[in-house]
């Protein structure tokens, strides 16, 4: 599985770093999330889902 968080879409809210903070960074400057893994470990997916489903911007994309 592989994840993404769209910089345009995301405002912040930091929903995605609590559900998976080993996935996902806030920026010190914004608060933007990036991801900073490149592939999902497996037992990390169900919070990266998690974390989809709770971004109020449907900033996450899941492939």
């Amino acid at each position: 599985m592989k994840v993404k968080v769209d910089p345009e879409r995301c405002q912040g809210h930091t929903l995605c770093a609590m559900a998976a903070p080993e996935v996902f960074e806030l920026s010190e400057i914004d608060g933007h999330a990036t991801a900073v893994v490149d592939e999902v470990p497996a037992h990390l997916e169900e919070a990266v889902r998690e974390a989809a489903r709770s971004c109020p911007e449907q900033a996450i994309q899941i492939s």
